[in-house]
């Protein structure tokens, strides 16, 4: 797919009009659509800011419609570099403590880009809204070095570590067209279902041990 500013915003409009004969809520494009897997343009005010602001708007909802904690422009089918995440954290304290996850406020984030500032690396259990009912272990960075735009364009950098950089790294990996299968372990790959039945303790160790796969040398718990 190549994308053009023009196509870019038609996109956004295409998404906006879906949105609003769907009450208010976007669908959500399936892993094997090619937009999922195209690298996205900048935002370079292919749209005016109230535009983006509508869009952003949609995505909120659609998130929390699914319901999930971060959505990529892809996901919405538009190329473009922006991301919605949001994560109420609403798990056990034992688990929180482990996974580092705390509440993440909602963000919307334009032109991100990340690098790893650190080498250690947690790997946990993770999903994506356009693959549903499917999770699989990915290692990602322990803490992530974030850069990018809020909405009204304030550049921003910032460290983000725990749960939080592995649903920012998630996100952002969708706006170079990689999704998080393409970083797991694929031994793991299990149904929403069999994760919570058989792999729902705080670390993955026993998930590792059972299903015969391995944890990085690097691997903090």
């Amino acid at each position: 797919m190549q994308l053009t500013d023009r196509l870019v915003a038609d996109q956004i409009h295409a998404v906006l009009a879906a949105a609003e004969a769907g009450g208010g809520i976007a669908p959500i494009v399936d892993a094997g659509d090619p937009i999922l897997r195209t690298p996205v343009l900048p935002f370079t005010g292919q749209v005016d800011d109230a535009t983006l602001a509508r869009l952003a708007e949609v995505m909120r909802a659609t998130m929390r419609a699914a319901p999930g904690v971060g959505l990529a422009g892809p996901q919405v089918g538009v190329g473009l570099s922006l991301f919605v995440a949001e994560d109420p954290a609403a798990i056990s304290p034992e688990a929180a403590a482990v996974r580092e996850r705390e509440p993440l406020p909602f963000r919307t984030i334009v032109n991100a880009s990340y690098e790893p500032s650190t080498s250690e690396r947690v790997a946990f259990y993770e999903g994506c809204l356009s693959i549903p009912g499917y999770q699989a272990v990915v290692a990602r960075p322990r803490t992530i070095a974030l850069r990018g735009e809020e909405l009204d364009g304030t550049p921003f950098a910032e460290e983000v570590t725990g749960w939080s950089a592995r649903i920012v790294a998630h996100e952002t990996d969708h706006l170079g067209g990689i999704l998080f299968l393409d970083k797991a372990e694929m031994r793991s790959l299990a149904t929403n279902e069999a994760v919570a039945r058989l792999w729902n303790q705080p670390s993955t160790q026993t998930a590792a041990a059972e299903l015969g796969f391995t944890l990085p040398s690097s691997l903090v718990l």
